[in-house]
């Protein structure tokens, strides 16, 4: 590490996103990535949103090499709790000298905005390595550099059932219906990575129960073989 590396955090789904924003980070020898932040519903042990559980993202941090940081989010928390916990864990990583916040957002506007106007209240800023790319040839690189990953969560206003548990494959490109982004980058389906370049070894998973929750969302669960 040099004077001029920048410390920075990334936000982390366990999903492909993450993963191809992570790549990008370290491609440029700038960053130093201190740690993973991902979000947990308590109650639920499981990652906000991708219902995925946090002893598999734990294991992907592992397999990794980088440190996790989780964020206990209550149920149907409001938005001055989620950012009232998210300026305690990001005050304690600026004391390690953490000057910025990584995302997977690809185009988004109003979400970038966001992320920038709350990190600016703690002096810190927001970096999006993934913004503004092909989603299309983004998806296909995941699949070509010999990523695994499978679809947790699915919004049925997008998706049918069928979709949820699928493998992230060039076969699911061609079944995507028209209109859905073939990222997800609307929020029509959510991944978990359990193989690939940047992990040094697989996470070992099986497919559970499928279920829909909040009249909208598929989820199809995922445990560790052990």
């Amino acid at each position: 590490m040099t004077a001029s590396t920048e410390r920075v955090i990334l936000s982390w789904s366990g999903g492909k996103d993450s993963v191809l924003a992570l790549e990008e980070l370290r491609r440029d020898q700038h960053y130093l990535t201190m740690a993973l932040l991902t979000t947990v519903t308590e109650g639920y042990d499981r990652v906000s949103m991708h219902g995925i559980r946090v002893s598999l993202i734990r294991r992907q941090a592992e397999a990794i090499g980088i440190p996790l940081e989780t964020v206990l989010i209550p149920q149907s928390a409001s938005n001055d709790e989620y950012e009232s916990r998210m300026r305690k864990i990001l005050t304690r990583a600026q004391a390690d000298g953490v000057t910025a916040v990584a995302f997977g957002d690809v185009f988004l506007e109003d979400v970038r905005r966001y992320r920038e106007e709350k990190l600016a209240q703690v002096s810190m800023k927001g970096l999006f390595p993934l913004w503004k790319k092909n989603t299309i040839d983004m998806a296909r690189e995941f699949i070509e550099s010999g990523y695994r990953a499978i679809l947790t969560c699915v919004d049925s206003h997008h998706l049918g059932r069928s979709f949820v548990g699928r493998e992230f494959d060039e076969q699911l490109l061609s079944d995507l219906p028209e209109g859905v982004d073939p990222c997800g980058e609307n929020g029509e389906f959510h991944t978990f990575v359990y193989d690939g370049p940047i992990l040094r070894r697989p996470i070992h998973i099986r497919k559970g129960d499928i279920v829909f929750r909040e009249d909208r969302f598929w989820y199809c669960d995922l445990a560790e073989i052990s």
